[in-house]
């Protein structure tokens, strides 16, 4: 799937996002390095944004095209964020995107627990939004894709903190696609259980709260997928670049589901 993706089965055509500068958050590894190797491909100038300078520079390197750039950051930090935005200057495309809090029950959490998720998901994300719009605007044209999580319409078992920040994200996006410029988009993609390596930190941590081998934990999510396997994350960047395109303009405020068919609900 994914050489298919990449190469001879590239869904778009060459170059139709030439001319953009997309911001990757949460570049370094998972759906975020997918989504960067997307929306390259399609021509964008991508700046990759993570906390690692080494995973970030290997990405760069591995990128279609030419003139990307890497910027190592911590998103919880958003001084630093709201430093390091400032001095990229015109942004087309963001894509908000962090790794998730850990798994257990919600009740067991304490509020010190909900700062840090917080602050790197919809703390950094209104910071980088709030500063990239004007930008965006003058340029006549802009794309927000968030990447949250089918739990905002079907909560997850033992992930109640994820559940919560997802479903604070995608409210915070529906309200800013009544507020935004016309010629800018917000949309929320929400994948499914996706080859990850957060996904295998979430089965072992629930794992370990329930005391459900691992196999367990993973067989139960596969046998609620109608396509009984793990999601591809170049599936999931694949609908990421499609909100990106000039010709995906008429959709705004939607939350995506890329899944597999997991979710029951319509």
């Amino acid at each position: 799937m994914t050489n298919e993706l990449l190469s001879d089965g590239f869904p778009f055509a060459d170059g139709v996002l030439d001319g953009r500068t997309a911001l990757v958050c949460g570049a370094s590894k998972g759906i975020g390095r997918a989504c960067a190797l997307m929306l390259a491909r399609a021509g964008a100038r991508v700046v990759a944004c993570a906390r690692s300078a080494d995973a970030l520079d290997s990405l760069v390197a591995e990128m279609h095209g030419e003139g990307h750039e890497a910027v190592a950051l911590d998103l919880e930090d958003v001084d630093a964020v709201r430093e390091a935005v400032a001095s990229l200057g015109t942004i087309h495309i963001l894509l908000n995107n962090s790794g998730g809090p850990p798994g257990g029950p919600l009740l067991e959490n304490t509020l010190e627990d909900f700062e840090g998720p917080f602050r790197r998901h919809l703390h950094a994300a209104h910071t980088i939004t709030q500063a990239l719009v004007p930008g965006m605007e003058e340029a006549g044209t802009g794309r927000i894709v968030n990447i949250i999580s089918t739990s905002v319409r079907e909560p997850i078992d033992n992930i109640g903190l994820s559940n919560t920040l997802r479903g604070a994200m995608a409210s915070w996006a529906k309200s800013l696609s009544r507020e935004l410029p016309p010629c800018v988009t917000i949309n929320n993609i929400m994948p499914g259980f996706t080859d990850t390596d957060r996904l295998g930190s979430l089965a072992a941590s629930i794992s370990e709260h329930t005391g459900k081998p691992v196999e367990d934990v993973r067989d139960d999510w596969m046998s609620g997928v109608p396509i009984q396997r793990l999601i591809d994350p170049l599936e999931t960047a694949a609908a990421v670049t499609w909100l990106c395109l000039p010709s995906s303009g008429a959709v705004r405020g939607i939350s995506l589901a890329v899944d597999g068919g997991r979710m029951r609900s319509i």
